[in-house]
């Protein structure tokens, strides 16, 4: 996490790397029975992907996707695949829902795992401080299923609700969200908030005009180089010409029509 700062407050935000995401599958009611988009993220190397997704990447043209996740929409807006998804999609105010996969804390017990209290430390009392104490009725003789004991804890899906995107970094496609999101370190985290999508067309290329323009002044630079080279000639057979004792007027006309 770090901080920013809004007018004279400090506010603490956690800054995610939130693109660009690459439209790899569009799923509608005919052919999967609902409407969802599958978007692509990350990059590795093609060597390390298998033929099946390699396959099935390269009909977007996003050869080299780390991650693919689905979202599932109530309709599908007009996308296709190979659209671009960036954090301009988002802004300032937005309020958004993070899901992530929290922090793994191996097994614990059930003060750190569930919170209880524990036992009294003194009286008479011993080795039972942490201890959970009776875990079921004497009747059925059985331990009912979903008592709170001691196990694994973390590493579950967990989604925060209500966070505010503080500001945009649109160069760096970062998004500075307000407090602490799920997750360690460089976890993988989904992003949903409301509003249209807004979709980036990778297919806009510089205008033509630009690259004429380009074209005209590289032949301009090299027709000035080759005008240079024909003036050092003439120059050059000049000299020549008065070493051997001949006049500048008699060398041929043709030669200083080239020149010019």
């Amino acid at each position: 996490m770090t901080q920013v700062w809004v007018n004279d407050k400090v506010v603490p935000v956690t800054p995610v790397l939130a693109g660009p995401c690459v439209i790899t599958q569009i799923k509608n009611q005919a052919n999967d029975g609902y409407d969802a988009l599958q978007v692509g993220f990350g990059s590795r190397k093609e060597k390390n992907i298998r033929k099946p997704q390699l396959g099935h990447l390269l009909k977007s043209q996003a050869k080299n996707v780390r991650h693919l996740r689905e979202f599932r929409m109530e309709s599908l807006p007009e996308v296709k695949l190979g659209d671009v998804i960036k954090v301009d999609t988002f802004v300032p105010g937005d309020i958004i829902y993070v899901t992530g996969i929290s922090k793994g804390k191996g097994f614990q017990g059930v003060i750190k795992r569930h919170g209880f209290h524990g036992f009294r430390k003194t009286h008479g009392n011993k080795d039972q401080e942490r201890h959970s104490g009776s875990v079921g009725p004497k009747g059925p003789a059985h331990v009912f299923k979903g008592t709170r004991m001691g196990g694994h804890m973390g590493d579950e899906q967990v989604t925060t609700r209500n966070l505010k995107v503080v500001s945009i970094d649109e160069v760096n496609n970062l998004l500075y969200i307000k407090g602490a999101l799920p997750g360690s370190v460089n976890s993988l985290v989904i992003i949903k908030g409301q509003g249209e999508l807004k979709i980036a067309n990778p297919e806009v290329q510089t205008p033509v005009e630009v690259k004429e323009e380009v074209l005209v002044a590289a032949d301009q630079e090299a027709a000035a180089v080759a005008t240079e080279i024909k003036v050092e000639e003439a120059l050059a057979v000049e000299k020549m010409a008065e070493s051997q004792g001949d006049t500048p007027a008699e060398q041929p006309e043709v030669e200083e029509n080239k020149t010019v």
